[in-house]
């Protein structure tokens, strides 16, 4: 009962501090409520204060599915679907644009409403921009913008060209461009470096090279139109020239083609295992003079023909496995062995080109995994092929033709002796 009067006491107090408060705020001024405002506002005014609410998706063409069944999948009405295929049909999409993987846009007012507006990525460079109107749907095409320079990249060699295009490129030529690249260097040099092999420490290249770069970044590699590779002190150069007697080609510094009677290797994806000499018998397990040279590579990579000639053999061979065996123009007869089969066609007496797919990349006979022995005989004796094939006998460049490429190597070489990055072309 002793309670009573001090919870009496505090009650009044905090009664008295209310109406102190009521007392001393300040009175807010008067100011028509936020409906009323909208009320006094256009349409027009009010649009200019609420942002129209927008639903975007995109969606990717799953294997084997339809336009309609992606619409389906999203929500799009029958109706609108089959209107959208009929207008993106008579626009730019074919069937052969419908890959899987393919990205759509949708852009639709708001959530759960048919979609005002489709965008089909056709390509890494091409949309197609669809939006619905009172006459219906209508599409454009739009092509991104690419842009093209010229760049000059090179490096040392501390293992591979692959290493050194990785150290040096990537900046320029990133992702897969720079295996392009590679690629497009040793299709270049093939007829005078195996890239695989005559490659050591230290050795340098250089290519003066045209590029694309397009939306996102990605880029292609365009032609090369020079290139060099310093092997132990020793140049050799390649310059592309437009001959007005034959289709474009590289030729070398003194203007003669890079082309000449042999390839440096018969595999177009090299990875060297085994070098000509001695090592050891990985099945004998002794020591055992090796008479030619093991390309590592993938069962059923294509392997092909170092030159112009004519099958001599194609067949078992004991330890060789399944061997081939080509006799060339100037008395030459090169041998592959462990190959898994033979290209169709390939018997005793059949002529074959140089760089022709003639066999596949096997592990057959006396192998322990898939890789190609390679062999070449010279008057019926085995030879080491990095001197056997080192040919230099490409076509010299015509005589009324010999001041036009002077003039284009000098440039080029004036481009190509630049620091890295990207440049302009030297004047003639």
């Amino acid at each position: 009962m002793k309670k009573r009067p001090a919870r009496a006491t505090a009650y009044l107090t905090a009664a008295l501090l209310v109406l102190v408060a009521l007392r001393y705020t300040p009175e807010l001024p008067n100011t028509p409520a936020a409906a009323g405002v909208l009320q006094q506002m256009t349409p027009r005014t009010v649009a200019q204060f609420v942002a129209p609410v927008v639903a975007s998706r995109t969606e990717t063409l799953n294997r084997g599915e339809t336009l309609i069944g992606l619409f389906r999948r999203v929500g799009v009405s029958d109706v609108a679907a089959q209107e959208i295929v009929r207008a993106a049909s008579g626009a730019s999409i074919q069937p052969r644009y419908l890959q899987a993987g393919m990205p759509v846009e949708f852009k639709a007012d708001s959530a759960g409403q048919d979609p005002t507006e489709l965008v089909f990525h056709l390509g890494i460079d091409r949309l197609l921009r669809m939006r619905h109107s009172p006459q219906g749907w209508v599409g454009v095409e739009e092509r991104l913008p690419w842009t093209t320079d010229t760049v000059v990249v090179g490096g040392s060699i501390k293992s591979t060209l692959y290493q050194a295009m990785d150290a040096e490129a990537t900046q320029y030529f990133p992702s897969r461009a720079k295996d392009e690249l590679t690629w497009a260097l040793a299709d270049i040099f093939e007829y005078r470096v195996d890239m695989s092999r005559d490659l050591q420490v230290g050795d340098q290249f250089k290519a003066l090279v045209v590029r694309s770069v397009g939306p996102g970044g990605i880029t292609k590699v365009g032609k090369v139109l020079a290139a060099s590779f310093n092997l132990s002190g020793a140049e050799i150069s390649a310059v592309l020239f437009n001959s007005e007697s034959a289709s474009p080609q590289y030729y070398d510094a003194t203007g003669r083609s890079l082309r000449a009677a042999f390839l440096r290797a018969p595999l177009e994806f090299r990875r060297i295992s085994s070098n000509f000499g001695l090592r050891r018998h990985p099945i004998l397990g002794r020591l055992k003079a090796h008479k030619g040279t093991d390309y590592a590579a993938n069962s059923g990579t294509p392997v092909r023909a170092i030159g112009d000639a004519t099958v001599i053999r194609a067949g078992w061979a004991g330890g060789y496995g399944n061997v081939l065996e080509l006799r060339h123009r100037n008395g030459y007869v090169t041998r592959y062995g462990h190959l898994r089969g033979f290209a169709k066609g390939i018997r005793p007496g059949v002529r074959v080109n140089i760089a022709q797919t003639v066999a596949f990349v096997g592990t057959t006979g006396m192998s322990t995994a898939p890789h190609l022995h390679f062999e070449v005989l010279i008057g019926g004796v085995q030879r080491d092929s990095r001197v056997a094939l080192k040919s230099v006998a490409g076509d010299p460049i015509l005589r009324s033709e010999r001041g036009a490429f002077e003039a284009r190597r000098a440039q080029m070489l004036a481009s190509l002796a630049g620091a890295p990055g990207i440049v302009r072309l030297a004047s003639r």
